[in-house]
C-alpha cells in the first residue's frame, strides 16, 4: 500500500500527529468564503442599489414626489451601508482585496449618479457636480501617483465632507420646497467648500510623501558613492540640515587624515 505523506492529507508532518482531513480544501473553502463576509455583501448591494436609485429618481419624469421619495430611500440605505461596511471589515478583520477595489466604487458611482441626474433635471447647478466629481476624480489619480511612496490616509475633514455630501445631495433628492428647499443649499455650500479645502489638504498631503520618498530614495545612493556626499545634503529635508552633514563627513575625513599621519611617524 502506497504510503501518502502526511502534509499531503493535509496534516502538519509531524510524527504522532493526526492528520487533518481534507485540510488543504478546508483552508481553500475558508479563504472562498472570505469573499462573501457580510462586508463584501453590504458593498454588494451598495452597487445593485445604483441602477434601481437612477430609475427611481427619474421615473415619473424625474419630478413626481412620490418617486423621489423612494429614491431618497434608496440613496439613505447606500449612505447607510456605506458606514457600516468599513467599520465591519476593520473591527471583524473582513478586509480583501475585492472589498478594497469595489467599495470606493460603490461610493463613487451611487454619489456621481445622483449628482448626475440632478444636475440632468435642472435642479443643481452642473458646475457643483463639476466641482464634486473633479475632485473626486482628481484625489484617485493623485493616490495612484503617490503610491509607490506611501497610502494617503483619510482625514477627519474628509469624513465631513462624506457627511455633508450625502447629506446635501439626500435633501435635493427629495422634493423640498420653502425653507428646507434653502436649507439644503446651505448645506451644498459646505459641501462643496469641504470639498474644496480638503482636496488642497489631500494635495499638499500628496506633495510631501512624494517629497519625502524621493528623499529616502536618493540617500541610498548617496551613501554607497562617496563622493555624493553634496547629493546626500540636497537629499534631507531642509537644506539648513545640509551643512552639518557636509561639516561632519569633513570633520572625520580630516580626523582620519590626522591619524595616518601619526602612525607613519610612529613607525619612523
Amino acid at each position: 500500500m502506497t504510503q501518502v505523506p502526511a502534509s499531503a492529507a493535509g496534516g502538519s508532518g509531524a510524527p504522532g500527529a493526526k492528520p487533518v482531513r481534507g485540510g488543504k480544501l478546508g483552508a481553500a473553502a475558508v479563504d472562498q468564503a472570505s469573499l462573501w463576509n457580510v462586508a463584501n455583501l453590504l458593498t454588494m448591494v451598495r452597487l445593485l442599489l445604483v441602477p434601481g436609485f437612477v430609475m427611481l429618481l427619474l421615473g415619473n419624469g424625474g419630478y413626481d414626489p412620490a418617486w423621489r421619495s423612494f429614491a431618497w430611500a434608496a440613496f439613505a440605505i447606500a449612505m447607510i451601508t456605506d458606514l457600516f461596511d468599513g467599520h465591519l471589515a476593520r473591527t471583524y478583520n473582513l478586509v480583501t482585496d475585492f472589498g478594497k477595489i469595489a467599495d470606493p466604487i460603490a461610493d463613487k458611482a451611487i454619489m456621481g449618479s445622483a449628482l448626475i441626474c440632478l444636475s440632468w433635471l435642472g435642479d443643481l447647478p452642473w458646475w457643483v457636480t463639476g466641482v464634486i466629481l473633479g475632485r473626486e476624480l482628481g484625489i484617485t489619480l493623485l493616490r495612484f501617483w503617490v503610491i509607490r511612496y506611501g497610502v494617503i490616509p483619510a482625514s477627519r475633514g474628509g469624513k465631513m465632507k462624506t457627511l455633508a455630501q450625502g447629506t446635501a445631495v439626500g435633501m435635493y433628492v427629495l422634493a423640498l420646497t420653502g425653507p428646507l428647499a434653502t436649507l439644503r443649499f446651505w448645506v451644498m455650500a459646505v459641501a462643496v467648500v469641504l470639498t474644496v479645502v480638503t482636496g488642497l489638504d489631500y494635495v499638499k498631503q500628496a506633495i510631501v510623501l512624494r517629497r519625502h520618498g524621493r528623499a529616502a530614495e536618493a540617500v541610498p545612493g548617496a551613501v554607497e558613492d562617496p563622493g555624493a556626499v553634496g547629493a546626500m545634503g540636497t537629499a534631507q529635508e531642509g537644506s539648513e540640515t545640509a551643512p552639518d552633514g557636509v561639516e561632519g563627513v569633513t570633520g572625520a575625513g580630516a580626523e582620519s587624515e590626522g591619524g595616518a599621519s601619526a602612525a607613519r611617524r610612529a613607525a619612523k
